[in-house]
This record gives C-alpha cells, sequence and structure tokens, in this order.
C-alpha cells in the first residue's frame, strides 16, 4: 500500500518572529524570563533627559581637575581629570552645632526639569533609566556631610543626632524618587559603595538595622509604581546581597571580581539579576583583549549555567580603561 503524501498547510497568516525591544530584553533579563540575546548597557539601556536646579553647587563640576561644590554644599577637590575627587570639607563635620539649621537642598527638586523625560521614553525602545545624578546614595551622601572618618565612629555610637540626619538625607531621597516614579521610566537607581576589597565597610548587624530600611522604602515605592530596581554598590558585598533580595533589589551591578563568581552565582543566580561587571581595577586596565574576553565567558558560564537571563553585560568606562577592551566586552557579551 502506498502511503499518502503528507502536505504540510502554511497559513498566510503564519506569525513572524519578531527580534524583542531593547526594553522587552532588559526587563526580561531582569525578570528571569527568556531572551533573545543577552542584553548590554551599552546597547539596550538609556537615561531620559532632564535637569535639576543648582543647590549650593559651584564650580567646575564632577570628573573635572580642580575644586568645585555640589548641591549639598560639600567642597571637593579633583588632582586630575576624569576623577571625581575628594570631599575636602563637609558642612556637618565635627560636633553636632550645625546640624539644627541645616536642610537638604529641596530647591534642587522644586527646580528640576522632568519635562522631557516621558517624550524620551515614548521615542526609544531601550530600557529607560535615571542613572547616577539621579540614584538615592544615603551613605555616601552621609560621609559627604560629616566625612568618612567621622561617620565611621558615628555608626560605631550612634547618638540621636545620627539618626535625626540620616532621616532629613531619605527624605530628600524619597521626595526625589516619588518625582521619577511618576515618569515613564523603567527602572530606578541606587548607587551606594559598600565594600573594601575584601569585607562590608560597617558590620552586617549595623547596615541591617541603620541603612537596610531606607533601601526598602526605595524598593517598596519603586514597585508599588511598576518600576525595577537597580543597585551600585562597590567592593566586597556578599554578605549582603541576600538582603538586597529580600527588600526587592532586581539586579545589582557589583564587583563581581572582589567576590567568588562561582559561589555568588551558585547562590544567587535566579535569584537577583546580575548587571555586569567586569574587572577594571586590573583587566580592563592592564589586561589584553583575549584576558578580557575570557572573564566575560567566567561570568556568563557562572550566571547562565541554570537559564539564560538574569544577566545584563556591563564594564565600568575609567579614564585608565583600555578602549580595546572595553570594545572587547561588549563584543564577546553579543557572542554568548
Amino acid at each position: 500500500m502506498t502511503c499518502p503524501k503528507r502536505v504540510h498547510l502554511v497559513s498566510r497568516h503564519t506569525e513572524r518572529h519578531v527580534p524583542m525591544t531593547s526594553r522587552e530584553r532588559v526587563i526580561k533579563a531582569l525578570t528571569f524570563q527568556p531572551v533573545d540575546r543577552i542584553p548590554t548597557e551599552r546597547d539596550d539601556v538609556y537615561g531620559p533627559r532632564y535637569t535639576y536646579g543648582p543647590g549650593r553647587s559651584s564650580g567646575p563640576q564632577a570628573c573635572g581637575k580642580g575644586r568645585y561644590t555640589d548641591v549639598w554644599g560639600c567642597v571637593w577637590e579633583a588632582a586630575e581629570d576624569g576623577v571625581c575627587g575628594e570631599v575636602k570639607a563637609s558642612p556637618l563635620r565635627g560636633d553636632w552645632s550645625a546640624l539644627a539649621p541645616f536642610q537638604p537642598p529641596w530647591d534642587v527638586l522644586e527646580q528640576a526639569d522632568l519635562a522631557t523625560v516621558n517624550p524620551d521614553c515614548a521615542a526609544s525602545d531601550k530600557f529607560m533609566i535615571p542613572m547616577w545624578a539621579a540614584a538615592p546614595n544615603p551613605f555616601e551622601r552621609l560621609q559627604h556631610l560629616r566625612g568618612s572618618e567621622q561617620l565611621f565612629l558615628d555608626l560605631g555610637d550612634p547618638e540621636p543626632e545620627l539618626y535625626r540626619l540620616r532621616d532629613l538625607v531619605h527624605d530628600y531621597f524619597m521626595r526625589q524618587l516619588r518625582m521619577w516614579v511618576e515618569t515613564d521610566i523603567d527602572g530606578v537607581h541606587i548607587a551606594d559603595d559598600w565594600g573594601s576589597q575584601s569585607a562590608l565597610l560597617i558590620s552586617p548587624a549595623r547596615w541591617r538595622e541603620f541603612f537596610k530600611p531606607l533601601y526598602r522604602d526605595y524598593c517598596d515605592l519603586a514597585h508599588a509604581k511598576g518600576k525595577l530596581v537597580v543597585m551600585h554598590t562597590d567592593g566586597y558585598t556578599a554578605d549582603i546581597i541576600p538582603d538586597l533580595i529580600e527588600i526587592g533589589v532586581n539586579a545589582v551591578n557589583a564587583q563581581l571580581f572582589c567576590m567568588d563568581i562561582e559561589q555568588l552565582a551558585e547562590q544567587y543566580a535566579g535569584r537577583i539579576a546580575f548587571w555586569g561587571e567586569i574587572d577594571r581595577q586590573h583587566l580592563l586596565t592592564h589586561g589584553t583583549t583575549d584576558e578580557v574576553r575570557a572573564a566575560v565567558r567566567r561570568v556568563a558560564n557562572a550566571f547562565l549555567r541554570r537559564q539564560r537571563s538574569g544577566v545584563v553585560g556591563q564594564c565600568f568606562w575609567g579614564k585608565d580603561h583600555r578602549v580595546e577592551n572595553m570594545d572587547a566586552v561588549y563584543d564577546e557579551w553579543g557572542k554568548v
């Protein structure tokens, strides 16, 4: 018996494969859904245009050689171009006598112009997130206002004034965040460097008591408005990653090469997304392009072993980083 010829009927309305937009790709990566390729910060992420009021700022601003005053009144000095420099004069250094009349620079927010944010979001298919200047950074701001050494002494034996200052700073950042979550952005950014090369800068217990509630408030506010949360934090921060997961941080931009990358992936891949990065202390500055590509593969092999999601390819641009190494990072992520 002759078998009947098998006929395949193809509808003229067969759905064609439509590539993901950058926005879709990043959102899916941060929520552990399948992606068509690993998104990268360079190709899939963008910051909308906006302006803030000048506050107490004066002089050449960040990343330029010289002295300048930031919007909170902290005086910085940079010895060369391309670095932000160091705080040389803190408005609240020393005893607490200057705290009573002190107020955050509310006019920075009152004079903010976000009129171009929604049009920028509508005009782009990229994941839209305002980054550094719009990011709450309570730990770093407290350091700038009190001086780093003084703040660490404060945290060792906190007085009521420290809690009052913390709450003032937190109120400012909550007001800033409320302004942003009413726009059409996709995510918000938090930026506080919490690690030394090998440990957290304060005890995890003190971090949980004094700072964790602030970050929880930022996450709760963002999520209530449907925004994702990306947190940048440099140094060794493995001790607080479970806390970031608990409070709802969607992605952490951490210095992976200060920690055990494979152990991080084993414990936390699929629970929090990892937004980069590649070693900027050594490889991006002194490494070869082959070494940089191998570093990308190491991160990919660790974090994508179980599922092809949960990672955004990223690396920082620094003044001494080799351009060819930066290009190699993103080219290699494109091949993963």
